[in-house]
């Protein structure tokens, strides 16, 4: 299993971000894609969770109405756009499958 995360770096808060997560080495249409971040100095926390058939999604309490996340099960990536970001969306994001993890994208707001 491999997951690779793209698309972090610095935003201004208010801003917005899209990161993307490209897997391979398992049946990605099969599986239930999860977005995990840790802060820092934090326990990492879930974020977000879609279906197999991107049919049902989830969200973290503290990201419900500013993140969307989506699925390309022909392109095998997952994608977390983020809107409206607060200085406490700071963290190091990180794709998940099954037990399996990505190396993480990091993600900083701040002015």
């Amino acid at each position: 299993v491999q997951l690779v995360e793209s698309g972090g770096g610095l935003v201004q808060p208010g801003g917005s971000l899209r990161l993307s997560c490209a897997a391979s080495g398992f049946t990605f249409s099969s599986n239930v894609m999860k977005w995990y971040r840790q802060p820092p100095g934090k326990e990492r926390e879930w974020v977000a969770a879609i279906s197999s058939d991107g049919g049902t999604t989830n969200y973290g309490s503290s990201v419900k109405g500013r993140f969307t996340i989506s699925r390309d099960n022909a392109k095998n990536t997952v994608d977390l756009q983020m809107n409206s970001l607060k200085p406490e969306d700071t963290a190091v994001y990180y794709c998940y499958v099954a037990g399996n993890w990505g190396q993480g994208t990091q993600v900083t707001v701040s002015s």
